[in-house]
């Protein structure tokens, strides 16, 4: 589903549905003040304060492969949304696809061995049997079933925090102070065009990152850009950044399920524009191969202004 646009400018009806933030606070309180399994692993979370494309998954890969560099056997561990398998599973991208497992737990295997597990206790303890030494959490900060050695509170700079509102009236699933507070550090991509990073606490460490592709192979070409991810209009800016000849922009809905009738469509605009598909990698995993073949995939990673500052959260 697309965030309702009152979510981002606090229109009606948010100050209407604003009293059943109340609700959402006591019941994310309670659920985070449950106790959490010791797996006997790290356990590093890519987190938010709100629902939608933050950067998260881009964030538990970089810390993936941090991780693997400092000599840690690390996991990746994901809910699998918009899968139907309820785990724990480890990952095989040649046996499952987006269906089974969703499209994050894909992007994630590319990086390291991925387990699914709606228990995330048991995904970790499936981890720590494989000889998991350390396990990245994509998602997962209200999700109490692991003690966590790090949590990083992930804020797309272009979106903020949205209109600071709970669920339902904006896009936050707590306060952004008691997210912040189960937080070692937050982790700002992109360049804060919201003003979020006055409304975190003044201790909270803030590291700053941005996003970098391999969009600028396609400097010049003529694309037509499709992406169902969280904000696809990132996606769309990378390419304009890139000197792509955007001829066309296509979003869908976080975590879309191609269906043959999106596929033609999405061929048919290509030809008559007469420009080449372009997408993420994380859109890629739900192509069918022939389909995928005929597109440019993007892949997406994040640079850190200061890396030293993130590795020292990692020691």
């Amino acid at each position: 589903m697309r965030a309702p646009a009152f979510w981002t400018t606090d229109a009606f009806p948010a100050p209407l549905l604003a009293p059943l933030g109340v609700i959402t606070r006591a019941l994310t309180a309670r659920r985070v003040a449950r106790p959490g399994y010791g797996s006997g692993a790290r356990v590093f979370c890519a987190g938010n304060a709100g629902v939608g494309g933050a950067g998260k998954t881009i964030l538990a890969r970089h810390l993936l492969a941090r991780l693997a560099d400092r000599g840690e056997t690390v996991f990746a561990l994901t809910r699998g949304h918009g899968g139907r398998l309820a785990g724990p599973v480890r990952v095989d991208p040649a046996r499952h696809d987006a269906a089974d497992v969703g499209d994050e737990a894909l992007l994630l295997a590319a990086t390291a061995p991925t387990i699914v597990a709606r228990d995330r206790a048991a995904g970790a303890a499936m981890a720590v049997a494989a000889g998991a030494t350390a396990i990245v959490m994509d998602d997962g900060l209200q999700n109490p079933d692991l003690v966590k050695t790090a949590s990083f509170l992930v804020i797309d700079g272009g979106a903020g925090f949205g209109n600071g509102r709970l669920l339902p009236a904006g896009p936050l699933r707590e306060p952004v102070d008691a997210a912040a507070g189960r937080c070692a550090a937050a982790v700002l991509i992109g360049a804060d065009r919201t003003g979020a990073r006055a409304a975190l606490p003044p201790s909270l460490p803030v590291l700053t990152a941005r996003l970098v592709s391999d969009a600028g192979q396609l400097a010049g070409t003529r694309i037509l850009g499709f992406a169902g991810i969280g904000r696809p209009e990132k996606f769309f800016e990378s390419l304009r950044d890139a000197g792509v000849t955007l001829a066309g922009a296509l979003p869908f809905p976080d975590h879309h399920a191609y269906r043959p009738a999106d596929l033609a469509r999405l061929d048919a605009e290509a030809g008559r524009l007469g420009a080449r598909l372009a997408t993420t990698a994380k859109d890629a995993v739900k192509l069918p191969p022939a389909f995928r073949a005929r597109c440019a995939v993007i892949e997406a990673g994040l640079a850190f202004d200061d890396p030293a500052a993130l590795d020292r959260f990692l020691t």
